[in-house]
């Protein structure tokens, strides 16, 4: 006999305690209120570990959720992505992905103009605004094994992926607090080699030289508010890429404004490149992060899945849509 499985019309909200330094734990009552407050029914369920919200969501959807809220950062949501195309119930894009941010980067949310106020943000899971995404499917090696992740948001390599490494080993020796990333930044720049590294776009190479840095992304943020992408379009079936050679200090600081109002372009040794399938190689291996999660290293390949997840979104990031 075939089991039949009940689809539900409530919300699973998987909610991470320790995101946003606790925000996630401490918080969720007032989030919960203003859920019922909203009239969206849902049921509520916590993380207990690292990948638990990949599991977490995998267990939903066989349950007959096709509505996830996630209450968390970016790792977090990464972690319900995954779990998403993991599953083999149904499409991804079937599902209903909405976030409500209390995480300490939250850039996936900076693109699609979704509040960091959680009333706003609940307001906009009420109103029902969805967009269909296009999502990154990496290919990395990790411990001599071939791996595979979904990204959502951006993908970046060499610096990028270092100064999550320095962030996580602040975090671990019991450092807090909101300029947390930014030390670990700044501290990450004066100690941080550029690695020689090719890179092929659509089988052909586009750079074959020593790189400081490369992100490669569906979305326009990350490492907390900086437009590494400001080109990127996040339905157009293209990653948008930014490759940074090595810079000195000054490069940076004196044109570090830049970085947060869509012109890193302008700034010397900073180029940019679109495509659908991209290969990256190095010597030695670069590390690699997705949503701010540190995975593997070189030889990474990514390809882009288009239009794969639908997303909750503002009706004003809607209106500020070209018809394609």
């Amino acid at each position: 006999m075939v089991e039949t499985t009940i689809i539900s019309e409530r919300w699973r909200v998987i909610i991470n305690p320790v995101a946003g330094g606790g925000h996630g734990l401490t918080d969720f009552p007032q989030i919960a209120k203003l859920l019922r407050d909203n009239d969206i029914p849902c049921d509520a369920v916590f993380t207990e570990h690292q990948y638990h919200a990949t599991e977490l969501t995998v267990e939903a959807i066989d349950r007959g959720y096709r509505k996830i809220i996630v209450v968390g950062g970016d790792g977090t949501l990464n972690e319900v992505v995954n779990g998403m195309f993991i599953q083999k119930q149904i499409a991804p894009h079937e599902i209903q992905l909405a976030v409500v941010a209390v995480g300490t980067g939250n850039d996936w949310r900076r693109t699609f103009g979704i509040p960091q106020h959680y009333s706003e943000a609940i307001r906009a899971i009420r109103e029902g605004h969805t967009f269909l995404q296009d999502v990154g499917a990496v290919s990395y090696t990790e411990a001599k094994f071939s791996q595979t992740r979904y990204v959502a948001n951006v993908a970046g390599l060499g610096f990028d992926a270092f100064v999550i490494k320095t962030f996580n080993h602040n975090k671990a020796k019991g450092r807090k607090g909101k300029w947390l990333y930014l030390y670990s930044l700044v501290r990450s720049f004066f100690t941080y080699k550029p690695t020689g590294a090719r890179v092929i776009i659509d089988g052909e190479q586009v750079y074959n030289d020593l790189l400081f840095s490369i992100a490669i992304g569906i979305c326009k943020y990350n490492g907390g508010g900086i437009q590494q992408l400001p080109n990127a379009v996040a339905d157009d079936g293209l990653f948008d890429l930014t490759l940074i050679r090595p810079v000195h200090w000054w490069h940076i600081v004196f044109r570090a404004k830049r970085l947060f109002n869509g012109g890193i372009y302008s700034i010397g040794h900073v180029t940019h490149a679109q495509g659908k399938h991209i290969e990256i190689c190095s010597s030695p291996d670069m590390a690699l992060e997705c949503d701010g999660e540190l995975m593997g290293h070189t030889p990474v390949v990514i390809d882009i899945i288009p239009k794969a997840i639908r997303v909750v979104v503002t009706k004003e990031f809607l209106r500020s849509q070209p018809s394609r």
